[in-house]
């Protein structure tokens, strides 16, 4: 049986530089160092899981398709922890767009490849 989703693969054009914005921007950080030569990097934070893949291998002339997920949502459980998210984005000077739900509160960024990560809370009655 299925228990959840393990991880989210990205393509990125420089995975360094992708890994360095998700760990200074969420706070993510590297779970297997040195893994897999780079590539991909795992990135985590609770249960969370990103594999950032190279868009093309330096050793190959594989070249990852050009389809892409819509965004992806990270869950700030708490109202409080959500906020904590916003403030993390404005004091670094990273555009967030924000959406109420309705039943759900929501702020879209894009990482540096233009992926759009969605932080999200349904913790909307906590603020």
């Amino acid at each position: 049986m299925i228990s959840r989703l393990d991880h989210v693969a990205l393509t990125c054009r420089d995975v360094q530089v992708s890994a360095a914005w998700y760990s200074a921007t969420l706070g993510m950080h590297v779970e297997f160092p040195g893994a897999w030569e780079g590539n991909p990097v795992f990135l985590t934070i609770g249960t969370a899981r990103l594999a950032l893949f190279h868009a093309r291998a330096p050793e190959t002339v594989v070249t990852r398709p050009a389809l892409r997920v819509d965004h992806f949502a990270l869950l700030a459980a708490k109202y409080d922890d959500f906020e904590a998210v916003r403030e993390r984005l404005s004091s670094r000077g990273i555009p967030a767009e924000f959406q109420d739900h309705e039943l759900s509160h929501s702020v879209y960024i894009k990482d540096p490849d233009g992926h759009v990560v969605e932080i999200t809370t349904y913790d909307v009655a906590g603020r």
